[in-house]
């Protein structure tokens, strides 16, 4: 039963936004570590964030700095990755998953660091 489901993604033009959801069944969210990372055809796996199960600490890959910004909503047990200024390299399908490190109070943007996995929603950025 536990479930993590991302929404959000879409096809949007260079420059534009989108804000990705991942929303948790079955476990409440505020005791993970939650990442968001992203796969393109071809390429490996990337880190994108990471939030901590505190929600004080936050990663991101130097790809993103700047440009993207993720949150926890705990009345919702969902966290969200706000993208923008979208270039057309992140396109790829993105994926939020869940784990629960040793240090709590830090998260690092790593897949074996996590347990549980969304299914992944596709975002794409084209003109």
């Amino acid at each position: 039963q536990l479930q993590l489901v991302e929404s959000g993604g879409g096809l949007v033009q260079p420059g534009g936004s989108l804000r990705l959801s991942c929303a948790a069944s079955g476990f409440t969210l505020d005791y993970y570590a939650i990442g968001w990372f992203r796969q393109a055809p071809g390429k490996e796996r990337e880190g994108v964030s990471c939030i901590s199960s505190s929600g004080g600490s936050t990663n991101y890959s130097d790809s993103v700095k700047g440009r993207f910004t993720i949150s926890r909503d705990s009345a919702k047990n969902t966290v969200y990755l706000q993208m923008n200024s979208l270039k057309p390299e992140d396109t790829a399908v993105y994926y939020c998953a869940a784990g629960k490190p040793i240090i709590q109070t830090m998260c690092i943007i790593l897949g074996y660091d996590y347990d549980y996995w969304g299914q992944g929603t596709q975002v794409t950025v084209s003109s």
